[in-house]
């Protein structure tokens, strides 16, 4: 049983994986890219993401939501893409991290205006 076991879990991280990053570590690679970017800029992670992937596409049907989210709420964004990317819709704990997205752009305001 313990043998049978270690194969079924680890046949659901790998099918978990390879869900995650589309079956290709292509994606993975500009996961990582968009990250690092994120550490640096959220809207230099926004412009990666839709350089590199269809992300944008696929969770958007127009182009003036993503053009608003980058102006206006980018770290909010940016998190609904990429939880959109973990499947056909962003729901459960998706939205929780959408949510802190949405917390770290009120906090970006926030800076500004205290700064002015």
């Amino acid at each position: 049983m313990g043998r049978h076991g270690a194969r079924h879990r680890g046949g659901l991280r790998a099918r978990g994986a390879a869900s995650l990053t589309g079956g290709c570590d292509d994606a993975r690679a500009v996961g990582c890219l968009v990250l690092i970017f994120a550490l640096i800029s959220p809207r230099l992670a926004l412009v990666a993401t839709w350089l590199f992937t269809n992300l944008l596409g696929r969770a958007f049907d127009s182009w003036l939501v993503p053009v608003a989210g980058f102006i206006l709420l980018p770290w909010t964004t940016l998190a609904y893409v990429w939880m959109w990317r973990s499947g056909s819709m962003v729901e459960g704990l998706e939205w929780f991290l959408v949510g802190l997205g949405f917390l770290a752009d009120l906090a970006a305001h926030g800076r500004s205006a205290r700064r002015d």
